[in-house]
């Protein structure tokens, strides 16, 4: 299974694990199906009343898109078949709290699922950054998340610099993204830990509080959203192209911050 949960009744809280770390937690598309499932069994458990969402293994909690899922692309700059738009809790219509807990790269296709959660918790080893410019790919989706979570010239930042760059975890708890820094593989359990406070209290509360909060960015992300296929249209190379450079650029020089 790509997609692992388990759930503690007492506590209310379910853990949500990527688990493909022999891929670095890549999604696939059997990964994008077990996610969509997964958030809609949660969103009818009644003991479920939070959830921590994290990525197997110590290197990655996410790295966005796995590049040997074959993705079908419509020739519409007006259409999209972009798989990762049901991925998160909120694309699911569940309004339980999740609290991600990263550890290793959270790159990529990984904004669609932090800019879901409610808050983010970083191991100290923690590393963000979006490879989609070093590659001649718009930066459409994921820009947008990252627009809503952090200041527009740090989001502008990470976005444009591609690969040559990693905003770490202090950074990006300076910056507002990440709301706790916790010593590498602590940071789960400081992530169950705020799931369980939530958890304890009123859980109709707990979901309107979360639903008033979304409700201050989904109109601007909806409106973002419904321009972005032509973005990613217009500015997208080939996929052959893509592949190239994807190749040409595979550096582990880059410059963290």
């Amino acid at each position: 299974m790509s997609v692992l949960v388990t759930r503690d009744k007492e506590t209310g809280v379910a853990i949500v694990t990527l688990n493909r770390p022999e891929r670095l937690n890549a999604i696939d598309l059997d990964t994008v199906e077990q996610l969509a499932f997964t958030w809609r069994e949660l969103r009818n458990d009644d003991t479920v009343r939070a959830v921590v969402l994290t990525g197997a293994g110590e290197r990655a909690f996410c790295t966005g898109i796995d590049r040997s899922a074959e993705v079908p692309q419509p020739s519409s700059p007006y259409s999209t078949d972009d798989p990762l738009l049901t991925i998160g809790p909120k694309a699911n219509d569940l309004w339980k709290p999740v609290v991600a807990a990263v550890r290793g790269m959270a790159c990529g296709g990984a904004f669609y699922l932090l800019g879901e959660a409610e808050f983010v918790i970083a191991a100290e080893d923690a590393a963000f950054f979006d490879p989609h410019t070093t590659y001649g790919m718009v930066s459409a989706y994921e820009s947008m998340y990252l627009a809503l979570r952090m200041p527009h010239g740090e989001a502008a930042r990470l976005a444009l610099m591609g690969t040559a760059e990693r905003l770490s975890a202090r950074r990006a708890h300076e910056i507002g993204f990440v709301s706790e820094v916790t010593p590498p593989g602590k940071e789960l359990a400081a992530a169950v830990r705020c799931a369980g406070t939530i958890a304890s209290f009123p859980t109709e509360a707990v979901q309107g509080t979360v639903r008033s909060l979304w409700a201050t960015r989904e109109a601007t992300l909806a409106q973002a959203h419904s321009r972005a296929p032509a973005f990613v249209a217009l500015g997208n190379l080939p996929p052959e192209r893509q592949a190239e450079l994807f190749t040409a650029r595979r550096s582990k020089d880059f410059r963290m911050r």
